[in-house]
């Protein structure tokens, strides 16, 4: 007969270590919404160290983290699979991904060793929280008995017994807890689980574990255990504050709808395409929100901001109304506060968190972006609210234009050529359809795509641009593909996912190649070589820096950066990875290589240099304003030319009130 616990006289007990009964745990927590059901943590990524090895590890293989064999603690359908990063901070990226494309029902699990294991977690768990995605990061710690003082890797800290580097993970958790008794585990799991399920508070979720804790055994109540289900809530807007919207919305001339990530992570894209077509007013999108729409959809005007189109941006000039809808509204999409321009603009926001809801100054319309939508749509049909036909011409027609500016942009004249950026992009775009996934995060590929990539599907589009972090591209088309393999199978083939990286970004963070290889993921890398940072090096023109440390180029003789291109062979790299590589150098090779990668069935690269565009045949410029701070003195004639115009342009930014 099972022991009884001490603190549930009466229920049976299961003795496990923490780790064990952490991991069993976790195999039992699922996610309910629409009546959906699916696991909430599926799978952990790991590597292991000495504070962690004999703990999680060894509970991973106790619950059958391998890929084959049921788990001791529980058969199949309570296994842990395991999945085996090169990096720590690249398995947080691989998780994001997938749970962004698991629409933040479904997340993964981190576990690393104590010290520089943990340590790297951060930029990853800062990217997690930023874009409001769930993952569970499960760091070793030092000892909680503390036997030896200090122990290998432990950080002394002489004002304070009790802190670690772990500590370093709090400002970037949603939730933080550090488990220093094995019972301390059950309030603090159930805690952990709340908020990576909360739609408007998940994101970083980080369970800090003592090496020595971990491996503690104690007489855990089989209540623990049970499968339990975690509702993902749609809250409906409040009755008065949905009365203020609509009177907003019937009043406005000019409105402009800003889309952003809440719309897909509320899956409210029909939703929203039913509102438009009632109302007819245009929608542009952020970075995160780029395929509420598709691109074809009349309503549809391109992304908004510094890299949005010249249509969104002159829609958001002269709007009297900006209804944001699951947005931040982050410096890029307001122009650094220059953008929305109007005198008289007043902003209503569709937001499930209240924090974001009432910036600028806005209208808060509190709720799911699904649930708001349809009540405001039908709050609007029973008044009949409907743009003016002339402000639907105006901006149908300005879309036509834009577009034939992306034509220009993607056309190849001469086949015989090395491709631009922008051309590049063209002839994926050609290949693609609703199926391909597209991955990036950072340099100059986030503003083309943004301006001139046309989005298929609500999920094609995935850039990464809340903490625009480099390096992030790779790992993430692996958990996409991950994700996508959970409902793949005879009738289904796994989409096709590219992960698109400059030369600056593939040398950050290129390990979990080797992953992608190990599994066998159809991932498609395509490495875009301009020897260097081509957005920043932009950047740095623009503000007077003069492109210094951007180009990666030999010294010359006076010690800077202007000799000939380094003899860097990233194909040769990615070759040696595992990855087989297509080399492309003109239009028509690319054209080729793209398209066989698109139907191998394993990990491929497509590597190809890209020219410098000219002014002419280039992707159109920024269409906003962005605030980068410019010297307010300087005796070189860029960074003084540079300051006169931060100075006229900064000169336009206002307060929302």
């Amino acid at each position: 007969m099972s022991p009884t616990s001490p603190a549930n006289p009466g229920c049976p007990t299961r003795r496990l270590t923490t780790a064990q009964a952490l991991v069993a745990f976790l195999a039992r927590q699922y996610t309910e919404r629409d009546g959906r059901r699916q696991r909430l943590i599926s799978a952990t990524w790991g590597i292991f160290g000495h504070g962690n090895v004999a703990g999680i590890g060894q509970a991973l293989v106790e619950a059958g983290g391998g890929r084959s064999g049921d788990g001791r603690n529980g058969g199949a359908a309570h296994r842990m699979p395991y999945l085996q990063g090169r990096n720590e901070q690249a398995m947080v990226h691989a998780a994001v991904g997938y749970a962004r494309q698991s629409g933040r029902l479904s997340a993964h699990a981190v576990t690393t060793s104590i010290g520089p294991g943990a340590t790297n977690l951060v930029t990853g768990a800062a990217l997690a929280t930023i874009n409001r995605l769930p993952v569970l990061l499960l760091p070793g710690d030092t000892f909680a008995t503390r036997p030896a003082d200090p122990v290998l890797q432990q950080l002394e800290v002489e004002y304070a017994g009790d802190v670690s580097v772990n500590d370093c993970l709090r400002p970037v958790s949603r939730y933080f807890d550090r488990i220093t008794r094995p019972e301390a585990l059950i309030p603090a799991a159930l805690q952990a689980m709340r908020v990576l399920a909360d739609p408007a508070g998940t994101g970083a979720v980080t369970l800090a574990l003592p090496q020595d804790v971990q491996a503690e055994a104690y007489d855990w109540p089989e209540e623990f255990f049970a499968e339990r289900d975690w509702h993902v809530r749609r809250p409906a807007p409040d009755t008065h504050e949905l009365e203020a919207a609509v009177r907003a919305v019937r009043s406005a001339r000019r409105p402009l709808i800003v889309a952003g990530g809440g719309i897909r992570h509320s899956a409210a894209e029909e939703t929203l395409a039913a509102f438009t077509a009632a109302t007819r007013i245009p929608v542009a999108s952020t970075q995160a929100g780029k395929g509420a729409l598709r691109h074809d959809h009349p309503a549809d005007v391109g992304g908004i901001g510094h890299t949005g189109t010249a249509t969104a941006d002159e829609l958001a000039r002269t709007a009297d109304l900006v209804i944001g809808i699951g947005t931040r509204f982050s410096d890029f999409t307001t122009a650094s506060g220059t953008l929305f321009a109007n005198p008289a603009v007043r902003f209503l926001h569709l937001n499930i968190t209240g924090f974001d809801a009432h910036k600028l100054a806005a209208l808060p319309l509190v709720a799911d972006a699904r649930a708001g939508l349809e009540a405001l749509t039908a709050a609007l049909a029973e008044r009949g609210y409907r743009v003016d036909p002339a402000y639907e011409t105006e901006y149908t027609g300005a879309k036509e234009a834009w577009e034939e500016r992306v034509e220009a942009s993607f056309a190849t004249p001469d086949p015989t050529a090395r491709p631009t950026q922008a051309q590049v992009l063209g002839l994926l775009d050609a290949l693609a359809t609703e199926d391909d996934i597209l991955i990036n995060a950072a340099g100059s590929l986030p503003g083309d795509l943004h301006k001139l990539w046309r989005t298929r599907s609500r999920d094609q589009y995935h850039v990464e641009y809340g903490y625009s972090c480099m390096g992030y591209e790779i790992p993430a088309a692996i958990g996409v593909l991950l994700a996508d393999g959970a409902r793949s199978g005879p009738d289904r083939p796994r989409r096709p996912v590219w992960a698109l990286v400059g030369d600056g970004t593939y040398l950050m963070n290129p390990t979990e190649i080797v992953t992608a290889v190990q599994e066998n993921l159809p991932l498609k890398l395509l490495i875009l070589q301009n020897h260097g940072y081509a957005s920043i090096g932009g950047l740095s023109e623009s503000v007077g820096a003069e492109g210094f440390g951007t180009a990666y180029r030999h010294r010359d003789a006076d010690g800077g950066f202007t000799g000939p291109p380094l003899p860097v062979d990233l194909a040769a790299n990615a070759a040696s990875l595992g990855l087989r590589v297509l080399r492309a150098t003109t239009v028509d090779d690319l054209r080729t290589a793209l398209s066989e990668a698109r139907d191998a069935g394993g990990p491929t690269c497509v590597y190809v240099e890209t020219e410098t565009p000219d002014t002419v045949s280039g992707p159109p410029p920024a269409q906003a304003w962005w605030d980068v701070p410019v010297a307010e003195t300087a005796s070189r004639p860029a960074a003084v030319k540079a300051r006169e115009e931060y100075d006229r342009q900064v000169a336009a930014r206002r307060r929302h009130l």
